[in-house]
């Protein structure tokens, strides 16, 4: 059984000379109280009854990790499931901090002091992963009390060297939403970095290639059918593109290759792959069609040619980006950081979760610009199922 430390309400006040070097800025569903506890939105509405937060809000980040305190300089990692999220200050005897649905109750903030000392941190909606220096544990975190699953020893000398790689993979393999919690990989993969979408998996080689399993009804992966495997198999249509880094959606995949280009490919229903979408086109044409006053409006006639499904990987522009840095994905939609520090986002945003204000979707990428507005460079992008969370640091700052 895990031991949980109620957070005192003290330990989550901004520090006395300035906020943090970074902070996280979460956007999009809240129903239980993840982003921002309820009845704690600030009179500027970023809240629409308490479960849509439509505006980018600051996360409530601890100031203290057990018995140390949280530096100014101290980096949160942070990571999200469909009811709650888990924050870990990156640090020497570092604690995971949960806030969301637990216990039953929504809004709720739990530190778990039997994480101190863990180095990273992982969360699906029914499993809390924790990786230490010596090995990897998994608490399941249905009940009231978290109980451990499952765990593996770790060499020391993995992490000391840099080769274990990031959550959730694991060594020998990697931890899957459901049960069986642990699957194998073979070693001749080389497995370097993970996604995990609803039901199917994107893995990233050390040779650059990607490899998909899993689920495949929606061609979220990429190989140009609708069927499902049952092992890893090899993106044909990648092949020689050197890339970086994987994502997964709920019916969708991306990656971004070495020189910063993005490839997307499954579902493109709410325009998540930035390809054109008929319902995110329909929407448009309705919008044009009845004016402010309700007068009907001429509107552009022509025919877009709109894709449902893209089983193979193509490749999306972002207007004014000439380099894609971090790519995530939600359950239906996309957000990415570009190499300049802005962020940008599409697909479906009936909760808010594309930061843009208002509750509609969009099929092409667009700038949300709360940021620079307020002086605020993206560093990373973490999307929940419907919401997205943003690292951020000042631009430009003086001190």
């Amino acid at each position: 059984m895990v031991s949980f430390l109620e957070l005192p309400s003290d330990t989550l006040q901004t520090f006395p000379d300035g906020v943090r070097k970074m902070s996280w800025y979460g956007f999009g569903f809240n129903g239980f109280g993840q982003i921002v506890a309820h009845g704690s939105a600030d009179t500027g509405e970023p809240c629409v009854n308490q479960v849509k937060v439509v505006v980018p809000t600051a996360v409530e980040l601890p100031d203290k990790c057990g018995d140390s305190s949280v530096t100014k300089d101290c980096s949160i990692q942070l990571s999200a499931s469909w009811s709650r999220t888990a924050l870990f200050p990156v640090q020497a005897n570092g604690e995971v901090h949960l806030t969301g649905f637990l216990d039953g109750v929504p809004s709720s903030r739990r530190s778990i002091t039997t994480s101190n000392g863990c180095l990273e941190s992982y969360i699906s909606e029914r499993y809390l992963t924790l990786r230490f220096s010596d090995k990897v544990e998994c608490w399941s975190c249905d009940g009231a009390d978290m109980e451990l699953v499952w765990k593996t020893e770790q060499d020391s000398s993995e992490k000391e060297t840099g080769d274990s790689p990031q959550l959730p993979l694991v060594p020998g393999g990697y931890i899957a939403h459901i049960p069986p919690l642990f699957r194998p990989l073979s070693a001749q993969l080389q497995a370097q970095s993970l996604a995990l979408g609803s039901g199917h998996a994107v893995l990233l080689c050390a040779s650059g290639a990607i490899y998909t399993w899993g689920n495949g009804s929606h061609g979220q992966l990429g190989h140009g059918g609708l069927v499902l495997e049952e092992e890893p198999r090899v993106v044909e249509a990648l092949w020689g593109v050197p890339l970086r880094s994987v994502a997964a959606g709920g019916w969708h995949s991306a990656c971004i290759g070495e020189g910063g280009d993005l490839y997307m490919w499954g579902w493109n229903e709410s325009g998540q792959l930035g390809l054109p979408s008929r319902r995110c086109r329909k929407k448009a044409e309705e919008n044009k069609e009845v004016g402010p006053a309700g007068d009907e409006q001429s509107g552009d006639t022509s025919e877009d040619v709109c894709i449902s499904i893209q089983s193979l990987p193509a490749l999306v522009d972002i207007q004014r980006v000439s380099e894609v840095k971090t790519i995530s994905c939600g359950a239906r939609h996309t957000a990415a950081v570009s190499s300049d520090g802005n962020l940008y986002t599409w697909g479906w945003g009936d909760y808010g979760q594309l930061g843009h204000g208002p509750l509609c979707s969009s099929d092409e990428p667009c700038l949300v610009d709360f940021f620079p507005t307020n002086g605020l460079h993206v560093e990373d992008v973490r999307c929940g199922q419907w919401n997205t969370f943003a690292s951020v640091r000042i631009a430009n700052p003086t001190v």
